[in-house]
């Protein structure tokens, strides 16, 4: 088989060139070009991700507790490392010369079990979970003594003055969580894809960049979160275009400012393997 011929990845993690508005105009435009070149790979991973969010809506609506659906559709975007890592591959590919290849990718995707990111994907769940936890925490604090309401049903309980200070309250935490989730993966993510880093370093890395270029990444990162937000609007389905093109668009993002315009440090056939074409 000819799957072992692939050299490991480069040890360590790159040094990074500042980020500009440009550079994040040019990788939404590979992104875009990237989508378009492999429609069929991005629809069936976006596809699934839709599905798992219609599972969501109605499990959620089967239990009668319409009000976690808010929370739930909150914190569905923190996983979608789990379906990044498919596109990175494929911008990847693209940007060493190598044709599109399914298969490949997908087998790619799943070597990542052995390294770093299925450790990064677990601080994610666990975010996930504490927030939920908050969420309820902070439901408790300001509506636990009203009058008993079926808030599935009583969306007027929202316009009350504790109804207002709970949401209010709650969208400072959840934007906190947001923008540390990306802060410690928005780099991380791509880079444990492309180098022999730990998931720790990774995170640092990441959150280190953004703190050293709050004036871009911050608007690139509200960017993300409202182009995401309104994708979820209609049933999910913006998210069949969303998703692939911010997966690729990230790649794009993390290849440029990582190698410029050098030569990039592995070739396809290295990367994957002598039988790439």
């Amino acid at each position: 088989m000819q799957q072992h011929n692939e050299r490991a990845p480069e040890l360590g993690a790159p040094d990074l060139a500042p980020v500009t508005t440009a550079l994040l105009r040019e990788a939404m435009r590979r992104g875009w070009r990237d989508l378009t070149r492999a429609p069929l790979f991005a629809l069936t991973i976006a596809g699934i991700y839709v599905l798992i969010g219609w599972t969501l809506v109605w499990i959620t609506r089967a239990t009668g507790q319409s009000y976690w659906l808010v929370l739930a559709v909150v914190g569905f975007p923190l996983f979608s490392p789990f379906a990044a890592v498919g596109f990175y591959d494929v911008s990847r590919r693209f940007a060493r010369g190598a044709p599109m290849d399914m298969g490949k990718t997908l087998t790619v995707a799943l070597r990542q079990s052995k390294r770093q990111l299925p450790s990064l994907c677990a601080i994610i769940v666990v975010m996930f979970l504490f927030w939920f936890f908050l969420a309820h925490m902070v439901f408790a604090l300001f509506l636990g003594h009203a009058a008993m309401t079926n808030i599935s049903s009583s969306l007027e309980v929202y316009a009350t003055l504790q109804g207002v200070k709970m949401l209010a309250f709650g969208t400072v935490i959840g934007a906190a969580f947001a923008l540390l989730l990306y802060m410690i993966t928005v780099i991380a993510l791509p880079l444990l894809l492309d180098r022999e880093v730990d998931f720790v370093t990774a995170m640092i890395t990441s959150f280190t960049y953004v703190q050293l270029h709050p004036g871009v990444m911050l608007p690139w990162g509200l960017f993300i979160a409202v182009l995401t937000f309104v994708s979820m609007l209609p049933g999910f389905f913006g998210l069949l275009i969303t998703l692939p093109l911010l997966g690729h668009a990230t790649w794009h993002l993390y290849d440029m400012i990582a190698y410029g315009h050098v030569k990039h440090p592995q070739t396809a056939a290295e990367i994957y393997g002598k039988d790439v074409f």
